[in-house]
């Protein structure tokens, strides 16, 4: 791992989960952090009132710059000497841009804060980090709000284990597994009454991770998303892993209902890899 993207909106979230990566770049031995801010140019249209003040792009650019720069000016005193601490600034959305940032950047990994607290702090700050783990092929790590760095010894990777390894892009989640050679539990929560399929049933997941000596959880609950965050805390995993698929447990643990909101409140981060 050599460079890590840390997109921001300059909230206390942001600056949590980019300290995220200043520890996470010193256990990796990355070299390089970019602060990643994309911003996006207010098109004004003709029925509105003339009231309605037009923004300036030069303008919108360098409030952009002036808040990377008080942020890198912030973090650097807890940079150690061999990491950089770069900036960056487009006029982009977020999620639709991230992996072109990613590849110009020659990122390995992006690292995005999620917060918890009111439904505004939840749909503002928790939909761009949402839209980008649905929408990147790079591996996210996400932050929650109250988290900190804990070194990554202990991983839970939360699946259903059906059709689990031929869905799972096996090359970047054998290059972190390789990196960090955590303590690594595979966990597989079902709803009460769902017959489980054990792991010798499905041999290609279990010859995948042989080399890291997974254990194995099997839990029958009713709330999944919560099931899983619940026993993460309780493991003290450092990392929860999950693979997200189409209506998958992902859309689950992030759904914006009362009984799925869990996500937002969890302080494990989470590290999603797209199938």
């Amino acid at each position: 791992m050599k460079t890590i993207i840390v997109p921001t909106d300059f909230s206390e979230t942001a600056y949590n989960a980019a300290r995220y990566a200043i520890g996470l770049a010193q256990q990796a031995g990355a070299t390089r952090i970019v602060l990643y801010h994309a911003y996006e140019l207010i098109v004004p249209i003709p029925d509105l009132p003339t009231a309605v003040p037009i923004v300036n792009m030069d303008d919108l650019r360098e409030s952009s710059m002036e808040g990377l720069r008080n942020m890198q000016a912030q973090l650097r005193p807890m940079l150690p000497a061999h990491i950089t601490l770069d900036i960056r600034a487009d006029n982009h959305l977020l999620a639709a841009n991230i992996d072109q940032v990613c590849r110009e950047e020659l990122a390995d990994v992006v690292v995005m804060g999620i917060t918890g607290g009111s439904q505004l702090e939840e749909i503002l700050v928790g939909s761009n980090t949402v839209d980008v783990v649905k929408s990147s092929a790079y591996p996210v790590i996400v932050v929650p709000k109250q988290a900190a760095f804990n070194p990554i010894q202990k991983v839970l990777v939360a699946c259903d284990l059906r059709k689990v390894a031929k869905t799972t892009r096996k090359a970047p989640l054998m290059k972190f597994l390789e990196l960090f050679k955590p303590e690594l539990h595979v966990v597989n929560i079902q709803k009460e009454g769902r017959e489980h399929i054990r792991p010798e049933e499905n041999q290609e997941l279990d010859n995948m991770l042989h080399d890291f000596n997974p254990q194995y959880h099997f839990i029958d609950r009713p709330n999944i998303p919560e099931a899983v965050t619940e026993f993460a805390q309780a493991e003290k995993a450092d990392l929860l892993l999950i693979i997200p698929k189409k209506h998958g447990l992902f859309d689950s643990i992030f759904k914006r209902s009362n009984t799925s909101r869990i996500a937002f409140h969890t302080n494990v981060p989470l590290l999603s890899i797209h199938e």
